[in-house]
């Protein structure tokens, strides 16, 4: 990008990435239309440099990204600073080339006009257009948290960050504790008064959520209970899900990138591996009402090869499919599964191995007949069932 991203720097605020390159939200921050082959030039404001070339354009309640996929670099414009837009006339449109003027306040001018460029069909531009309007116009950046609006102030200006004597000792932390246990009472009340209030409220219910979750991996899991728990609670997470009609053409990549950052927690408390037909309920549970189809799921987990991020999907011989972390080494799960087969003289079983490895007994079976197909084991299919045992030839010396 060279010198348009200089002046980026001067004149943008940066924006966080998540592992598969999408935009860090922030709280109650909502997706609302995604444009790609977007270029940012800088007019008007002293400033010299080449344009931000060819990124994805995602449009938010509060602000408007840059980014730029290949060199995992973002930048946003808060919509709170925009004062006024200006597109040409539809007589003045090509079919394949159209034109918008920000203008607003910058990071470091009082004022800057940004020239947005977009190559391709009229009517993807106008839908980004259109969008903008009723986002400037609905102003809902006024009721979100300051983080969503600016996180790179929100922590210095929030009042929770300024002492105050009331909050001071053990009548303090009581006081504390029942004021949020109050919110909370609150925000579950106006969830469920109906399916609107629900939406709203869907950030609130995210982060309660997580804050459970977090309680319950410090106090453990020693209770039933609290593992059946846990394990719901690993299935929320989703407040901006990716829908066609916010991401047109780009839906499967975007949903692509959207999973590839849901399942990570998941599969950290799999073992590393889940089942796909696992991934499907848990990300559909996570998305509310927006669900999505089998075949959207398949196509979103085959475009990570092209994209960089940390999970892969596993296909087995037998043709079950599953969804691995890549860093997960096939020869770090047959050296678990051999000492396994050490300790026990009888033999393993898919329960013994999906206990020890972590995972679902379909998958631990899988991974039992991939060491059995590299040499390390030998079946017994007898009366007990299916059990594997060390094969003692691949490693025996003839003479």
């Amino acid at each position: 990008m060279g010198s348009g991203s200089r002046w980026a720097e001067r004149l943008l605020e940066s924006g966080a990435l998540s592992e598969s390159g999408r935009p860090l939200l922030g709280p109650g921050e909502v997706e609302c239309q995604l444009l790609d082959g977007v270029d940012i030039e800088v007019v008007d404001s002293g400033v010299e440099g080449d344009p931000l070339r060819s990124g994805l354009l995602i449009l938010t309640n509060a602000r408007m990204f840059w980014v730029h996929q290949h060199s995992r670099s973002a930048f946003f414009l808060p919509l709170s600073s925009v004062s006024r837009i200006s597109a040409p006339r539809k007589g003045l449109k090509s079919v394949f080339s159209s034109t918008l003027r920000l203008r607003g306040a910058a990071a470091a001018h009082s004022s800057v006009t940004l020239l947005l460029s977009f190559r391709g069909h009229a009517s993807s531009f106008d839908n980004l257009v259109s969008q903008l309007g009723a986002v400037l116009q609905s102003r809902a950046w006024e009721t979100l948290p300051a983080a969503a609006v600016n996180p790179s102030t929100a922590s210095a200006s929030t009042p929770s960050s300024h002492w105050n004597p009331s909050r001071a000792g053990v009548s303090g932390i009581l006081r504390k504790e029942q004021e949020q246990w109050e919110q909370t009472d609150k925000n579950l009340q106006e969830a469920f008064h109906d399916l609107n209030a629900l939406m709203g409220k869907a950030k609130e219910m995210v982060l309660l959520a997580d804050k459970m979750r977090a309680r319950l991996l410090t106090e453990g899991s020693a209770s039933g209970s609290q593992q059946e728990l846990h394990d719901l609670l690993l299935s929320v997470g989703i407040a901006s899900p990716v829908t066609k009609e916010s991401a047109g053409a780009l839906y499967h990549q975007q949903l692509s990138r959207q999973l590839a950052d849901f399942v990570g927690s998941p599969l950290q408390s799999a073992g590393g591996m889940l089942a796909l037909v696992d991934v499907y309920c848990l990300f559909n549970r996570a998305r509310g009402t927006e669900l999505i189809s089998p075949e959207d799921l398949l196509q979103a987990c085959d475009l990570w090869d092209r994209l960089d991020v940390p999970v892969m999907l596993r296909r087995f011989d037998s043709g079950a499919l599953a969804i691995q972390i890549k860093s997960k080494s096939d020869d770090e799960v047959v050296a678990r599964i051999m000492r396994l087969v050490g300790d026990l003289r009888t033999g393993v079983g898919a329960r013994e191995a999906a206990k020890c490895l972590g995972v679902a007994p379909a998958l631990a079976k899988e991974h039992l007949f991939s060491a059995e197909a590299r040499g390390f084991l030998c079946r017994d299919d007898g009366p007990d069932g299916l059990r594997f045992y060390t094969n003692f030839f691949k490693d025996a010396q003839f003479p």
